[in-house]
């Protein structure tokens, strides 16, 4: 295994190993705290990171990144409980763009940073958004309902107020009353008898949606850098295959239009987000979450078929768009199945669960990719098709439905 398996399986381990706790702090003291510590935490590490002054150093970095990182990712449910019912399969699956737009920066800065100034000031410019970010914090008020669900409802009333006044309308009228939640953010409620069998389901779909999203990532980057794919016009240089000497795997370096074709199949993220808002308002969740990964394992396969450059391309685009529409379905059920009194830990277990199969995906999608493409496609393939079967057992369609106060 080589040092970019290494310092990635270490920031998947991190987000795992914070992902659990960050979901509890989340549901027993507020979400906007745990996004915004995430945020303020991820991006002083990584920027630490740029200093490393040993590779050591570097690995235990990075796992401080990814628990940062596990904090972020409750921005999600903090953005679904503000968002009414019929608005949410519109506007959560929009989130695909600036994840997409996020990772497009980041070939363009190994393209033009890394030759020129090296990895460190790549990783030291990658920072700039989250410093911008934290100081935008002010702009973003905590949970109106997870403040009811705490008690405060005086706080969620003044949020509720500033948030009609930004909208030039009034608050109905009436009092806003619900009774303190005492058991917030425990694990009993996930595996009660309204949610165990909703529980395993999602955390094994979570397990494959990681799985499925990092190995398309990895093996497209795999099969251009070891010229291991299959095209029939390709330039001179990607004819040379990879080769292997005292334990050394000499690899093609990426040129403009292996660049080209990241930033691509980049786009594949977005391209397909008007389809992905009518699967959700016309299926539903469980039956999207289906097609799209039975539809993902047979593009996982078709990857293996020779065709031209141009064909490989299309491939990439129209995997990383069923993979990305996937990963986008199963966080928007995630935060509408759960009750507020357990969302975010529900979420922080699921994500946890999900960056097992990112760490699983490297050894797949790199180290195996080398002896044999067909063997490392087949288990991306053969999870996607038993996860397909999983999410259409789902009990719970949450289409339309509005978000559960407590498990009651």
């Amino acid at each position: 295994m080589g040092p970019s398996q290494i310092w990635c399986l270490m920031v998947f381990f991190g987000f795992m190993v914070c992902g659990v706790l960050g979901g509890y702090i989340a549901d027993r003291y507020g979400r906007w705290k745990v996004v915004f510590g995430g945020f303020v935490w991820s991006a002083y590490f990584s920027l630490l990171t740029s200093f490393a002054p040993s590779y050591g150093w570097f690995i235990f970095l990075r796992s401080m990144v990814g628990c940062g990182v596990a904090g972020v990712s409750q921005g999600f449910v903090l953005k679904t409980e503000f968002i009414p019912a019929k608005y949410r399969a519109y506007l959560l699956p929009l989130a695909t763009i600036f994840w997409m737009t996020g990772s497009m920066l980041i070939i363009i800065l190994g393209m033009v940073v890394v030759p020129s100034l090296g990895w460190r000031w790549m990783i030291r410019l990658s920072v700039t958004p989250s410093v911008v970010l934290i100081f935008l914090f002010k702009f973003i008020p905590e949970s109106a309902r997870y403040n009811v669900s705490a008690g405060n409802v005086q706080a969620a009333v003044q949020t509720l107020q500033w948030i009609a006044k930004m909208n030039r309308a009034e608050l109905p009228p009436g009092r806003l009353e619900e009774a303190c939640e005492k058991e917030r953010g425990s694990w009993r409620i996930l595996i009660s008898s309204s949610f165990r069998r909703t529980s395993v389901l999602l955390w094994y779909s979570w397990f494959v949606a990681s799985f499925a999203y990092y190995g398309s990532v990895l093996s497209s980057s795999e099969l251009l850098e070891k010229n291991l794919l299959c095209v029939i016009d390709a330039d001179p240089e990607h004819h040379v295959k990879h080769r292997h000497a005292d334990g050394l795997c000499y690899c093609i370096p990426f040129g403009p239009s292996d660049y080209q074709t990241l930033l691509i199949s980049c786009l594949g993220e977005v391209a397909l987000i008007p389809a992905n808002i009518c699967l959700l308002n016309v299926f539903g969740r469980k039956m999207s979450l289906t097609v799209l990964q039975l539809l993902a394992a047979i593009l996982f396969m078709m990857v293996n078929i020779c065709t031209t450059m141009f064909g490989f391309t299309v491939l990439l685009f129209l995997l990383r768009s069923l993979v990305s529409m996937n990963f986008n379905v199963v966080y928007i059920y995630t935060a509408e199945v759960y009750p507020t009194v357990a969302r975010s830990l529900g979420m922080g277990f699921c994500t946890s669960f999900s960056r097992i199969g990112g760490i699983i995906a490297p050894f797949i999608a790199q180290v195996l990719m080398s002896q044999s493409v067909i063997l490392a496609l087949s288990p991306f393939a053969v999870a996607c098709v038993v996860c397909a079967l999983g999410n259409f057992l789902l009990p719970i369609e949450t289409k339309g439905r509005a978000l559960l106060q407590n498990s009651r």
